[in-house]
């Protein structure tokens, strides 16, 4: 069989060729290309590592991996073997989602002034999220907080499995939360010894890396983290009642949000206790070229702690920022639609007048932290809180990195290679090589150059196989919020 395809032209083709035997009905009606030896013909190449794009490039694909990358030529397809032309499209790795939920926040009975009833819940998203993650490009994720961690382990297995479609997962236990919370799902850790055993518990159970949350106690935590490293696991935090400067000096890997919730200048912070603001005071005082912030970024390289930027998360609380786009409004259900209007215009009722300074001064300190060797992480926290949404955010965080003062290569390369750095996964993902696992993103036009560029996806590979980004979208159309 020859085939010699262009992007617009493809069809999956109605015989299961050889890797496609291992998936299920259910997923392969989203497999665009599924082949032996797949030749991406004269792309553009974006390698993931933060050097500039490549012209004219075949990229080579075998049994799930890339084996070769060379000057772009026209191929005639032999047996068990598609080739498309791809001229005018770019290839970059897939996205290592680094806070990126399964779940969306609701709260019941919201009205339009923002009151709702409690209680604050969270139901799982286990049907839409995957399927947005992997239409956006999103080819492994880490879930940064599970409400419903055996859930999202069996997802992870099944989707492994070939049962059912989405990205590759890391599965972060559940939360590691200290009294107070306001989420009723969440177990409310009693003193440092159960911090030990709930990440023993689940780290038996199959969890892979952890994440430690507001009002955990530096006791609480530093057993956590003790029992994460013996294990060989990571663990990461949002932090409120532990500032970023003792969470490192305990140990953690990693810190959320950027330098939005560090509270060690908050005029009210105590000791394991959450300040009032959670860290705007600090972030208002942290002038990137200040003594204080370069004191922080000094301890947090030093002592090898990465930062994960969720820029879109809080660029949804800065009025006069972009609404969302069509692509996003279609893929929610009614109430969620409704819920994110009703944000967006209580944005302005609400503002204090200093959200656009805040978030221009995370931006600044998430580049002094680079620029100082520190390794920047990428995920939007996607609960549909305020607007951040699977996969689609994931897209708009690299936007934003953009903006921030990234080169678009940069931004990619951190929204891939570095995810992939920090989960010691990077011989196989996070950039293009040979000998690398096929997990690529084919997008029309030129991020490198026009960073919107990113959301023109056409084929995500995973594993060697295409799937057909469209076809996920409209699987899920209307349905964001419900399940």
């Amino acid at each position: 069989m020859k085939l010699l395809l262009s992007i617009s032209a493809l069809v999956c083709c109605s015989a299961m060729l050889s890797a496609q035997g291992k998936l299920s009905e259910d997923v392969q009606r989203y497999v665009k290309v599924n082949s032996a030896r797949v030749v991406l013909e004269h792309v553009r190449v974006i390698d993931g590592t933060g050097k500039a794009p490549v012209e004219d490039q075949n990229v080579v694909i075998e049994n799930g991996k890339i084996t070769a990358i060379q000057l772009g030529a026209d191929v005639k397809a032999g047996a068990n073997e598609t080739v498309l032309d791809l001229r005018g499209s770019t290839v970059f790795p897939g996205i290592v989602g680094m806070h990126d939920h399964m779940y969306y926040i609701a709260r019941p009975n919201l009205a339009a002034d923002g009151s709702s009833e409690p209680p604050l819940i969270v139901p799982q998203m286990t049907f839409t999220s995957p399927r947005l993650y992997l239409a956006a490009g999103v080819t492994t994720l880490r879930t940064t907080g599970s409400v419903e961690p055996y859930t999202d382990l069996n997802l992870r297995d099944l989707i492994n499995k070939g049962e059912l479609v989405g990205p590759h997962m890391d599965v972060t236990g559940p939360y590691l939360e200290g009294s107070g919370s306001p989420f009723m799902q969440m177990h409310p850790l009693k003193d440092a010894e159960d911090a030990r055993k709930t990440v023993a518990f689940w780290a038996d159970q199959g969890a892979t890396s952890f994440k430690a949350y507001m009002n955990i106690t530096r006791d609480e935590l530093k057993a956590a983290i003790d029992e994460a490293h013996r294990r060989g696991l990571k663990i990461t935090g949002h932090l409120c009642s532990v500032t970023y400067p003792e969470a490192a000096d305990l140990g953690i890997d990693d810190l959320e949000h950027g330098f939005w919730v560090n509270t060690q200048l908050d005029p009210d912070k105590a000791p394991d206790v959450c300040s009032k603001a959670a860290g705007g005071p600090t972030l208002e005082k942290m002038d990137p070229n200040g003594a204080e912030a370069k004191a922080l970024i000094e301890k947090l390289v030093s002592k090898h702690v990465a930062i994960t930027s969720t820029l879109p998360v809080f660029e949804n609380i800065v009025p006069g920022r972009p609404a969302l786009s069509k692509r996003n409004m279609d893929i929610l259900s009614p109430p969620s639609k409704e819920a994110y209007l009703f944000a967006r215009n209580r944005r302005y009722a609400t503002s204090k007048g200093n959200e656009a300074q805040l978030f221009r001064r995370d931006m600044d300190l998430e580049v002094a932290f680079v620029r100082a060797g520190g390794l920047l992480l990428a995920g939007p926290d996607p609960t549909g809180n305020g607007g951040t949404y699977p996969g689609f955010s994931d897209q708009r965080e690299i936007e934003l990195l953009v903006e921030a003062g990234f080169a678009p290569v940069e931004a990619i390369k951190i929204a891939t290679f570095n995810g992939a750095l920090y989960m010691g996964k990077q011989e196989s993902i996070g950039s293009l090589g040979a000998g690398k696992n096929a997990d690529l993103v084919v997008v029309k036009g030129n991020p490198a150059q026009k960073i919107d560029d990113i959301e023109n996806v056409e084929i995500v590979f995973k594993d060697g196989v295409g799937y057909d980004s469209a076809k996920l979208i409209e699987s899920v159309r209307g349905r964001y919020g419900q399940y």
